[in-house]
């Protein structure tokens, strides 16, 4: 009969301890739902020098592919052209925060872009987004 009251002792402990897992789990996982900031998102409008736009797009794409190697809190940068005006481009960007946004401003491949791109760009305006909803496959 002591063999038994320790076998139901240890099955008692055991779902406890599951039982006190479980609820630690689901409480951070709800604290984190809630407290987690939705990502920063910004659009790029910008007007390139027609003689110079093979040029702005090397750079450009050389600055998304690092960015997005190196940088985990880059989440996206998708670039595009207007159609039949292929000097008005858009940059779609989503940073996990605005601390990744400021640090990607400081890395050396943006400052490179920055550097190489600053007579090629004629105007720059960035607009500041609210996701309502960013899906993906």
């Amino acid at each position: 009969m002591g063999l038994g009251r320790c076998n139901l002792a240890r099955a008692l402990f055991v779902f406890c301890a599951a039982l006190a897992i479980g609820v630690v789990v689901c409480a951070l996982s709800s604290a984190n739902g809630q407290t987690r900031k939705p990502p920063l998102v910004r659009i790029a409008e910008l007007e390139i020098d027609s003689q110079q736009l093979f040029a702005y797009r090397d750079a450009l794409k050389e600055e998304i592919a690092t960015s997005i190697r190196l940088e985990p809190g880059v989440l996206t940068l998708y670039a595009v052209a207007l159609k039949d005006h292929p000097n008005q481009v858009r940059i779609f960007e989503t940073y996990q925060d605005q601390a990744a946004y400021e640090s990607h401003i400081q890395t050396p491949h943006f400052k490179k872009y920055k550097n190489e791109t600053q007579g090629m760009v004629k105007s720059l305006k960035l607009v500041e987004a609210e996701p309502i909803l960013l899906g993906k496959k």
